[in-house]
């Protein structure tokens, strides 16, 4: 049975939310999920001064976590269009997986979450998905499979890189049923893909 990880970084529970998701369409496909988040870097009192979401039940993963992985969905929050520090910081202690290659071959796709529609949400997924393909990964998007991507009749995420939410400048927007839908979509080809390719 193959094997994913969804690792994420959340600051406000968004992407924690959108990991969830994730990992129920993995399930939903045959293949097992594990939900892990990487550390935080930002001292506790001015994240909690932040009001920074830190009672989240997903583990800490580690660098040597990731190669014992058929697949691993990777999720984080925009910075200014790119990749959060906090994920930045865990992916570059990666090198000596990279050095060997124990991630050639796996599967790898990506989501994240912007405050605003044009915030940033498609520069993040490819800054992400450049990580994965430095690892040698295959990338599974979010193809327009999931219709509701295309929907103009309200405000929804998602892109054809990886499911996406928005959560409105002031972070009180939580994803929307159409977002989790497409996390899930997305969730469940990684793991039908990784089944074909791990069993």
């Amino acid at each position: 049975m193959a094997k994913i990880l969804v690792l994420y970084y959340s600051s406000y529970g968004h992407i924690e939310a959108m990991a969830n998701a994730i990992a129920e369409g993995v399930r939903a496909s045959g293949a097992t999920a594990d939900v892990k988040r990487v550390p935080e870097t930002v001292p506790v009192d001015l994240a909690r001064n932040a009001h920074f979401k830190l009672d989240q039940s997903a583990p800490i993963a580690s660098i040597a976590d990731l190669e014992y992985y058929d697949g691993i969905v990777v999720g984080t929050g925009t910075r200014f269009g790119r990749i959060s520090g906090q994920m930045a910081a865990f992916l570059d202690q990666a090198g000596g997986l990279w050095a060997r290659g124990a991630l050639n071959g796996k599967v790898g796709a990506a989501f994240t979450s912007s405050g605003t529609q044009h915030g940033g949400n498609e520069t993040t997924l490819f800054s992400i998905i450049t990580n994965l393909l430095h690892f040698g990964m295959t990338i599974v998007g979010l193809p327009y499979s999931h219709s509701g991507q295309m929907t103009i009749e309200q405000i929804v995420g998602g892109a054809p890189y990886g499911a996406t939410t928005i959560a409105g400048s002031d972070g009180s927007r939580q994803p929307s049923t159409i977002e989790l839908d497409g996390a899930r979509h997305q969730g469940e080809l990684v793991g039908r893909l990784a089944t074909k390719l791990f069993g």
